[in-house]
């Protein structure tokens, strides 16, 4: 484990715990505990005010530097309704990656009331505690009343090259900056009648919306603490249900096998919002903290490091670890732009699952996981997977220069964010598609690494 990234587990601890909003202790995941050994098991509230005494189940806790995985025990075989898959009981304590079983502790039992006999996941050891403290849930808080306001005010704080993340959604443009998003991670809000969560996982640079109704119901999403392959695990107050926040999946609880509908996202700059959509709403700062507390990236020097935080996978060696990708998942077929050669040949038109898809490469935004400060962070530029169909006509587009691209079939100038602004179509926008810009080692581990564009 480098220097580097043992600062990251402090840091990403510190950020937590002044961002809590309850009482419980937020630290990162064994910050305190780098020798390798357990402290004594905390006590988990019932709801009654008392104490389990490992009644409904024992969490088993296996602790290997920084890395500390939660296996709840379980009485009886998996139901298999709803999706969830079966597998053997795995009550037993489990030997750590280095093979020192002494250092495995067993923990009381987590007081959420999940099911734990519905999952997807086959294996336990998959969850890793992100979050310190008995109840980690919302120690990084979402943000579940939202601001927003106009353009011009945001344009107050955020700088031009600001990076955030767009909904475009129900006649709406809305602008999620990311210093505000990697202090919550969940925004619950509402597109007219829809309720959506808009979601971004700082150690997996997945910024993704999901509509937040399910069998009638709708859910209010939070922050788990626990993290799998890296990568955010959500949790719904309803049911205690976990989510995977890259996939929309339910993996753990009731809605096991359940799949949240995806609302498409792009991570742009404020200035490509602002030019596009001047009548646009950008998160306000009084949504959380105000002003003062957002801008300076809590994991600064994450996104230049070799090395993804809490994962224990194999990563594909085609591509750095940490490097960007535009991961489209459309059918039955997947594929990934690496940011390296679209920045090399500008647009790709391509198809996917048998549906025409392109990829535009410009701009200058900041990369909210490099320097200290994000508006002055280095420039990683903006990927967008776009439709290229209008009025039936399946457009073929060459890059022109200056961030700008033009259609072979009518001649029209287009912008990055997919605007015409000049030609036939002039005013047209085109639609996103459902695509994320996470790191090559978090789409790889969910998606795979079968489909890569090489140009």
């Amino acid at each position: 484990m480098t220097s580097r990234l043992w600062l990251l587990v402090a840091m990403f601890g510190l950020v937590a715990a002044a961002c809590s909003s309850s009482e419980a202790d937020v630290a990162a995941a064994d910050a305190d505990s780098a020798g390798g050994t357990s402290t004594a098991a905390p006590e988990v509230a019932d709801d009654d005010g008392g104490t389990d005494d490992a009644e409904d189940a024992t969490t088993t806790t296996v602790i290997s530097g920084p890395t500390t995985t939660f296996v709840p025990a379980l009485d009886g075989p998996f139901d298999l309704s709803g999706g969830a898959v079966s597998g053997a009981n795995e009550d037993a304590v489990i030997i750590d990656p280095d093979g020192a079983s002494n250092r495995a502790a067993v923990l009381q039992p987590l007081s959420w009331p999940t099911d734990w006999t519905r999952r997807t996941v086959e294996d336990w050891n998959e969850f890793l505690a992100g979050l310190g403290g008995s109840d980690p849930r919302d120690g990084i808080p979402p943000l579940d009343e939202p601001v927003f306001e106009t353009v011009a005010l945001a344009g107050q704080w955020l700088g031009p090259r600001e990076p955030g993340a767009l909904v475009q959604f129900e006649g709406e443009a809305r602008f999620y900056p990311l210093s505000i998003l990697t202090r919550h991670e969940i925004v619950n809000d509402a597109f007219g009648d829809v309720p959506v969560a808009v979601t971004f996982c700082p150690l997996c640079n997945t910024a993704i919306t999901f509509d937040r109704r399910v069998d009638g119901e709708v859910l209010r999403f939070g922050v788990s603490g626990l993290l799998r392959n890296s990568d955010l695990v959500m949790w719904d107050d309803q049911t205690t249900s976990l989510w995977q926040q890259i996939t929309g999946e339910g993996v753990v609880g009731q809605y096991a096998g359940t799949q949240l509908e995806i609302i498409s996202t792009a991570i742009v700059s404020f200035e490509q919002f602002a030019e596009t959509f001047p009548d646009g709403k950008s998160l306000a700062a009084e949504s959380g903290f105000g002003r003062t507390s957002y801008g300076v990236n809590p994991y600064q020097g994450y996104s230049s490091s070799s090395n993804p935080f809490l994962f224990n996978g194999e990563i594909d060696d085609r591509l750095p670890a940490l490097s960007r990708v535009v991961g489209v998942d459309l059918g039955s077929e997947t594929k990934a732009y690496p940011f390296g050669v679209l920045s090399e040949v500008g647009v790709v038109n391509d198809t996917v699952g048998g549906e025409p898809v392109v990829v535009f490469w410009g701009g200058e935004t900041a990369d909210a996981l490099d320097q200290s400060v994000i508006g002055i962070s280095e420039a990683i530029g903006t990927a967008l997977a776009l439709n290229p169909v209008v009025d039936g006509q399946t457009l073929t587009f060459d890059a022109a220069g200056d961030d700008t691209f033009t259609d072979a079939e009518t001649g029209s100038t287009w912008t990055v964010l997919g605007q015409a602004i000049d030609g036939e179509l002039a005013g047209t926008q085109l639609d996103t598609v459902v695509h994320r810009n996470e790191f090559w080692f978090a789409w790889q581990a969910f998606f795979g690494a079968e489909n890569v564009f090489e140009g």
